[in-house]
């Protein structure tokens, strides 16, 4: 077991805490570095990447829009000269999917390319969009709590992944080294429709909840609206789209690759979450 911390970035995030959290559980030292954290470091701001200096492994959960995408590239070439060995990078299951009319997935592809050419033993993991979403994101918390979902995936479907599932993966991928050089799909157990979701919201908390299915670019100058930069919320578009167009309904089985037993459901993560009073108004 290594005795030398372990960089996280975006070590707060939805997937980050639970690995830092699992990290430690099994004694292994972690450096969270985020804007926020005493560690500080930003995507966006070159003289914080010091943060990096003197450790051999690191989790990256980048930015999702094209600028930080693009940024966490040039991070990579510099991490990896300056003797980072190890990456496990959060990528997302709709890559290589849509093409490049969507900036911010080729971001991603590029992104990949770049952690793969850089030189340093790697692992990639796919998921796909988080349960916890609708927990932790304080804007769709507010929504379902408010009774009325408002997203532009359309009728798509998803199949929504439990966090606590892509950090076990992650887990495994930064602790045993016969993940190098792995790309890693996860996925839950079944495609959900926003319409279905409010469904099992509205079953688990036992108070209605709605879906209205907004036009893309309604959904850019909502979000606008709400204090999201143009940048993000095309960004966040670009990434629903696959939902949208229907690409994203199938299954992927890396949890079952990596872990060895199906990943959790829908259904089983919602009821918890209301048990634990989440969406309590």
């Amino acid at each position: 077991m290594t005795t030398t911390p372990i960089l996280l970035l975006g070590g707060l995030g939805k997937t980050g805490r639970h690995v830092a959290d699992r990290l430690r559980d099994h004694g292994v030292p972690v450096r969270l570095a985020s804007r926020s954290s005493e560690q500080r470091f930003d995507w966006y701001d070159d003289n914080t990447w010091a943060a990096a200096t003197g450790l051999d492994t690191a989790y990256l959960a980048p930015p999702y829009d094209p600028a930080g995408l693009e940024r966490a590239g040039q991070f990579i070439k510099q991490a990896a000269a300056g003797g980072l060995r190890r990456v496990v990078l959060l990528s997302g299951r709709g890559v290589g999917g849509p093409g490049r009319e969507f900036e911010v997935y080729y971001g991603q592809l590029a992104l990949e390319q770049a952690v793969q050419d850089s030189g340093v033993d790697w692992t990639i993991v796919r998921p796909s969009w988080f349960m916890q979403n609708f927990s932790e994101d304080l804007l769709l918390h507010d929504q379902i709590v408010a009774g009325e979902l408002r997203w532009s995936t359309g009728d798509g479907a998803e199949p929504w992944i439990d966090t606590e599932d892509v950090a076990e993966v992650m887990i495994n991928a930064l602790l045993d080294p016969r993940h190098t050089g792995q790309i890693y799909s996860l996925s839950g157990p079944r495609p959900l429709t926003l319409t279905e979701v409010v469904a099992e919201l509205a079953a688990a908390t036992g108070r209605p909840v709605r879906y209205t299915a907004l036009e893309p670019e309604d959904h850019v100058a909502e979000l606008i609206r709400l204090g999201a930069s143009r940048e993000e919320a095309e960004a966040l578009r670009d990434l629903l789209a696959v939902i949208r167009l229907h690409r994203s309904e199938y299954v992927s089985d890396g949890v079952q690759q990596v872990l060895g037993r199906a990943p959790r459901d829908f259904t089983d993560w919602a009821r918890r979450t209301a048990r634990a009073g989440v969406w309590s108004a």
